[in-house]
């Protein structure tokens, strides 16, 4: 029995399903959140030392790049709730044949991105 076995390496040459691509975006999302959530709770803490620390915090908040942090991680909880719903959905039984599952994958991306051009508009 040879021990062999054909891998392929290309990474380009591998195609993933929706669903598959809608659960690592998932995973993904919660680890984005998880970073960001510390930066959101050292703002928090400063605005609500004082007066002088909510200005602080506005000004931090001001600052560009400060707001496309912010809006991906609107952006990350955006979709990471929809994705959350589309597991909790399947849970019940529901969008777990191959074709069903894939178009409720590509729906939550979709959702996402709408989410996220909203959560921009918002923002800036």
């Amino acid at each position: 029995m040879k021990k062999q076995r054909p891998v392929n390496l290309e990474l380009t040459t591998i195609s993933f399903p929706p669903s598959a691509i809608a659960s690592i975006l998932h995973r993904v999302s919660g680890v984005i959140m998880l970073v960001l959530v510390g930066l959101l709770v050292w703002l928090l803490a400063i605005s609500l030392r004082s007066y002088e620390g909510f200005v602080q915090a506005q000004n931090v908040l001001a600052n560009p790049v400060i707001k496309f942090v912010i809006w991906g991680f609107m952006t990350a909880l955006g979709y990471h709730i929809l994705a959350g719903l589309r597991h909790m959905v399947m849970d019940l039984g529901f969008w777990e044949e191959l074709d069903s599952g894939n178009t409720s994958a590509v729906v939550t991306v979709i959702l996402a991105v709408v989410l996220s051009v909203l959560a921009g508009i918002w923002l800036w």
